[in-house]
């Protein structure tokens, strides 16, 4: 489970009461019991979440698609929340409760389950996911930075050999299952990366922890807001702890009354350069795909992912 920096929470629905989440000055509990203090803070990336796993007898990507309550089951979910403070706890029919997903969808292995049955978060939802078919049209920015045909994905990551550059690479599907990633890209999130253009569309998927946070203050609200505001590699969204016991507490940078987007984020401050080693796989790319386009400009080095440009 992921829990926030010790919010001033209201846990009613935000659509019946809106709210803002802000850290205070106390460690929460969950944080201390998942021994935060030894954690491994990685740079929480702006994007949407994606996994890998296999379907169809080889390794695909997947798409978040969250089950939510039909009309009916939503109407008495809220009226519950209203008068919380009366009921003990709200019961629900996974059977005739949720609106219908695809065959295909699978929940998320992280949530609870009840009697084999998986159990709706704190909002009502089961989180969980589809796969991305080849030309998908609904998940078509997802379809972009894989290939089934050869088994591979379009991967943002540090250089292995120097963390002070960024790569651009093919990575093989196989050597991405069972993690969790985060897409990002122009068409994403209102693009906070600054990446490609309306006419060039350029997307990637990062793994999630794959940057780690260097150079972290304590961890004191005054001495994280100071960071955030003051220090180059705090232009970031947030950080993520990754605890020991597989726990996730995060802090998002409106947590502590910052904005976000930023117009001149951490992540373009590096360079990057693409290593797409694809001759060993003996691929011919449709004309139009990405990694026809990053071919193109393979062992090319950029003084920042706002530079790559793909009208090739």
């Amino acid at each position: 489970a992921t829990h926030t920096w010790q919010p001033q929470l209201d846990h009613r629905n935000s659509a019946l009461l809106p709210f803002k989440v802000l850290a205070t000055e106390t460690l929460s509990e969950k944080a201390l019991d998942a021994d935060v203090y030894n954690a491994v803070a990685t740079e929480k990336v702006d994007g949407t979440c994606c996994y890998v796993t296999n379907y169809k007898g080889q390794p695909y990507l997947w798409a978040r698609l969250d089950r939510k309550p039909n009309k009916q089951a939503d109407k008495r979910f809220k009226k519950f929340l209203h008068s919380k403070e009366n009921a003990k706890e709200f019961h629900w029919n996974t059977e005739e409760d949720f609106k219908p997903v695809p065959e295909c969808w699978i929940p998320a292995k992280e949530i609870e389950k009840q009697n084999g049955k998986p159990v709706p978060d704190e909002n009502g939802h089961i989180p969980g996911w589809v796969p991305v078919e080849k030309n998908s049209k609904q998940y078509c920015w997802h379809s972009s930075v894989v290939s089934y045909e050869f088994g591979i994905a379009l991967v943002l990551r540090h250089h292995p050999d120097d963390p002070g550059v960024l790569e651009i690479s093919a990575v093989p599907l196989s050597e991405l299952l069972e993690q969790t990633l985060e897409l990002i890209g122009t068409n994403i999130n209102g693009n906070p990366y600054g990446l490609g253009s309306k006419k060039y569309p350029l997307h990637f998927l990062t793994p999630h922890g794959a940057f780690q946070v260097r150079n972290l203050p304590t961890l004191k609200h005054n001495d994280l807001l100071s960071w955030f505001e003051g220090c180059r590699e705090g232009q970031i969204e947030g950080i993520v702890w990754h605890c020991g016991d597989g726990c996730l507490i995060k802090v998002h940078r409106h947590h502590l009354g910052l904005c976000w987007p930023l117009p001149d984020t951490y992540m373009n401050s590096k360079p990057v350069i693409i290593n797409m080693n694809l001759d060993k796989y003996d691929c011919a790319f449709d004309h139009q795909s990405l990694f026809n386009k990053f071919s193109k400009i393979d062992k090319q080095k950029f003084d920042r992912l706002k530079d790559i440009t793909l009208d090739i």
